[in-house]
């Protein structure tokens, strides 16, 4: 007895390892590894692996996966904590590991669940609900539920891992939890495969290959003929420099400098984008400034878009607002109003970065809960589209644009353009960026809409309604991308139906497994 659970307890031992190892692997499915086909094998051995352990070694073992894969897949989170957020080494290590356990209870909820409910006293749950039906419902609605709760963290979803493979522009009908759920769905075909049930690969691949096919053919998008050009302008401001009060206007001069390169008669842009807090200060520190930059973009018949810190009262908001011309381009002598009316303000702050919680308690703690930039209101939910020379621009403020919800609420029938303005430069040369841009990708493939990326110093880019990077400049370099950016006309199924649908059946799903269960241990 002694011996069998001796050797019991060595498996489980390789078995967490060989979990923790499956899930590091899924990190070289996203940027800048991109290779697709790695999350779904991973899941698959994952899945083999873990089908004969009771509910509780499943917990573990799911628990392990994610941890795996989530301390190596956004350990670009620790390059701020550690170059910020002035504490040791140590503690700066802790932190991430506890961010990175916290974020593994997800899969290792999956796990469990599957495991109970596939597992009765009396008779096992049919092995084809529980690989083609259980398990993706579970995965995707832990996914979901990962991207909300405590506010979200919905980065490397298993559906980015096929942003650049052959089934990312399955994300114009059913997003990148859709695309998720299809992961989950060939992990359990190709487990079922290990056990001699041909059947569902040969079913599944081909209709895979059939919708990747059909999806550019079926996407109601089309272009437009219209185009509109733009300059974004890359200031490559360093982050220790970038709120220090004596670099305010070595910085907004850069980027003014920058920008009049961009006008001339020949060859004019329409819009300038200035990325994220690109003026580090309160509207009101920079009256004089907005009013002169206004002047110019209105003599040149152009728009400046520029992230900034704007107030109503007390309050303060990381924000966009537009300079110079709103509805149509041409010479006009308005005055910058400063009043809102053509201003974003961004609603899903990111915690401890814009907004801390329990902050009386924790920013005592250390000065990485003080970090500048870590006090902001938010804005609403759903907010107007921007105007800018008569275009219409749907705004996301940095870590907004992973959340696929609140980019649709924002996608009206007259917008033209997505934008999505950042400063990662606190993520210095990891990872992290690259990731960022890879979801913004995904966004503009679900929206159907070609996709500005305006950042302080990378990756700076535009993307055409299919996810693929028309434009872009090099990381860590001062630049201007100037760039004709292509319109198109029509709305992506995805647009018009957004993730309730694919909620509902993995609701439905779990229901099925949840009734078998208490039918079967009554």
């Amino acid at each position: 007895m002694l011996n069998n659970q001796s050797v019991y307890s060595n498996l489980s031992i390789i078995s967490l390892v060989t979990a923790f190892i499956a899930g590091t692997s899924t990190a070289l499915s996203f940027a800048p590894y991109e290779i697709w086909a790695a999350f779904p094998l991973a899941l698959t051995f994952a899945l083999w692996q873990s089908q004969s352990l009771t509910a509780k070694h499943s917990l573990y073992y799911w628990l392990s996966f994610g941890f795996g894969c989530f301390v190596v897949g956004i350990s670009w989170v620790h390059v701020s904590i550690d170059t910020f957020g002035g504490m040791p080494i140590v503690v700066s290590m802790a932190l991430m590991a506890i961010l990175a356990l916290y974020l593994a209870i997800y899969p290792a909820l999956c796990g469990y669940i599957l495991s109970k409910l596939s597992k009765t006293r009396q008779h096992a749950l049919s092995p084809y609900l529980t690989y083609l039906g259980l398990f993706p419902a579970l995965w995707v609605l832990t996914e979901w539920l990962r991207g909300w709760v405590l506010t979200g963290f919905p980065w490397i979803w298993a559906g980015y891992s096929q942003t650049v493979g052959p089934l990312s522009e399955l994300a114009s009908f059913i997003g990148a939890l859709g695309l998720s759920f299809i992961v989950a769905l060939v992990a359990g075909a190709l487990v079922l495969l290990t056990q001699k049930r041909l059947l569902p690969v040969l079913i599944i691949i081909p209709i895979l290959a059939l919708s990747a096919w059909a999806a550019p053919q079926l996407n109601p998008i089309a272009p437009s003929g219209k185009s509109v050009k733009v300059a974004l302008v890359q200031g490559n401001i360093s982050q220790s420099m970038k709120w220090e009060p004596d670099a305010l206007w070595p910085t907004m001069l850069k980027y003014m400098d920058l920008t009049r390169a961009q006008f001339d008669e020949t060859s004019s842009v329409d819009i300038v984008i200035w990325p994220e807090a690109a003026i580090p200060a309160p509207e009101v520190m920079v009256e004089d400034f907005l009013f002169n930059a206004n002047q110019v973009a209105n003599i040149n018949n152009t728009a400046i878009i520029t992230g900034i810190i704007s107030h109503q009262q007390d309050d303060y908001f990381n924000s966009l607002i537009v300079l110079g011309n709103y509805n149509q381009k041409q010479q006009q002598s308005a005055d910058y109003l400063g009043n809102g009316a053509n201003e974003f303000k961004k609603h899903h702050l990111l915690p401890i970065g814009e907004f801390v919680p329990f902050g009386d308690l924790l920013r005592p703690i250390a000065p990485f809960f003080n970090l500048p930039m870590s006090s902001f209101q938010r804005g609403a939910f759903t907010q107007k589209n921007l105007t800018a020379v008569g275009y219409h621009i749907a705004p996301a403020i940095c870590y907004e644009i992973v959340f696929p919800e609140q980019v649709r609420a924002s996608v009206t029938e007259q917008t033209d353009m997505l934008l999505t303005v950042s400063n990662d430069a606190w993520f210095g040369a990891s990872n992290g960026p690259l990731q960022h841009m890879e979801i913004a990708q995904m966004r503009a493939i679900e929206m159907g809409k070609p996709l500005l990326r305006g950042t302080n110093n990378g990756v700076t880019a535009v993307v055409d309604p299919y996810g693929h990077i028309t434009d872009a400049i090099p990381q860590f370099e001062t630049g201007v991308l100037v760039a004709d950016v292509a319109l198109y006309t029509g709305e992506t199924w995805f647009k018009k139906i957004g993730q309730l649908p694919l909620l509902i059946l993995c609701g439905f799903l779990i229901l099925l497994g949840v009734a078998n269960y208490l039918r079967k241990n009554r």
